[in-house]
């Protein structure tokens, strides 16, 4: 399925159809779409597991339309109410994935014109309520790759600025590296309508809120996040994938990064991160291959904070304690703050 996580397919999407499978949700990371890092982080799967679970769970009161059909425990989907002990496995309808056409470097997305339903949109929708030092908005401004009008902005934006709107951003899913674009593109490439294009909007805007309160009541803020959509059988939106874990949002608590970002900060200084970009810069398809270094492992000592702030986050929004024996946030991201020497 991908590099952090499994699937495994129990009934195949069809046209006439969905399917049914389940995520798998394993200890392993990934930073700047490397894939699979050398280390795994402990807990990581089934706090992002459980903690998705708890989300989908919620949107079910607003009505809002996901794939998620409950978490696996003794090889039966439940709710969370019904289980024991924190499970790395959730149950899921599933989509069509219809991948674009590649010519050499241009991606042909023309298939998605004569389909009705029942397939992922191939896009990733990112919201933006903040502008960290490491938010990818600053290489793209500086590349002239995009002008601040482009965000709705007025003038070139600083680090850690708050924005008074969200910037709904979006970028490509299906290719081989994430592209971002516009959004007429976007529109253009997904074959929607001037109302599903303001459907997505409206339903990402929904969705920043939801994860934006959830995250407020212990203290975190929810500076950005991704969510990924797809048509049910009748083209109405389903949510999809998972939402507002540590693995799809950048969250800070008291300014200190609550999220995969902290492993992002550990890599952005290294050798191998350098490598990346040089090598992104030669081949946008290869750049994996001809990337001269490897990634090193985390210290020790960041694998096990990391792993206590993915349990301790799933503690707190639940307020269950999943996992034992996790200090206070607070004090898990002092520890984490000694050790990256921030």
């Amino acid at each position: 399925m991908g590099s952090v996580k499994d699937l495994k397919i129990l009934n195949d999407a069809t046209k006439n159809n969905l399917g049914l499978g389940r995520f798998i949700y394993s200890d392993r990371y990934s930073v700047f779409d490397w894939g699979e890092m050398p280390d795994e982080i402990p807990n990581k799967g089934a706090s992002i597991s459980i903690l998705g679970a708890y989300f989908f769970e919620k949107l079910e009161s607003m009505d809002i339309q996901t794939h998620y059909a409950g978490i696996v425990e003794g090889n039966i989907a439940k709710k969370l109410a019904d289980i024991k002990n924190p499970s790395n496995t959730m149950e899921i309808k599933l989509l069509r994935v219809i991948k674009p056409g590649l010519d050499g470097i241009t991606y042909d997305y023309s298939k998605y014109k004569n389909e009705k339903g029942g397939f992922l949109i191939p896009l990733e929708v990112i919201y933006r309520n903040f502008l960290p030092p490491g938010s990818s908005v600053f290489k793209r401004l500086k590349n002239g790759e995009i002008k601040p009008q482009d965000l709705g902005l007025d003038a070139m934006p600083e680090p850690n600025q708050k924005l008074d709107k969200p910037i709904l951003d979006v970028s490509t899913k299906l290719e081989i590296t994430d592209r971002y674009m516009t959004w007429k593109e976007a529109q253009f490439i997904s074959a929607l309508s001037d109302d599903e294009l303001n459907a997505l909007l409206n339903l990402t805007n929904k969705i920043n809120n939801f994860i934006t309160r959830e995250f407020s009541e212990i203290g975190i803020v929810n500076e950005d996040g991704k969510i990924e959509v797809g048509f049910d059988l009748n083209r109405n939106l389903m949510l999809v994938d998972v939402f507002g874990t540590l693995d799809e949002c950048r969250f800070t608590y008291d300014g200190l990064p609550v999220s995969k970002e902290i492993a992002r900060i550990f890599y952005r200084n290294t050798k191998w991160n350098r490598a990346v970009e040089e090598a992104k810069k030669k081949d946008r398809q290869h750049w994996k291959e001809i990337c001269e270094l490897q990634p090193e492992p985390l210290t020790p000592k960041l694998k096990m904070l990391i792993s206590q702030i993915y349990s301790g986050v799933t503690n707190e929004i639940t307020k269950i304690k999943w996992f034992k024996d996790i200090p206070p946030l607070k004090d898990i991201l002092k520890e984490i703050k000694i050790e990256l020497k921030l």
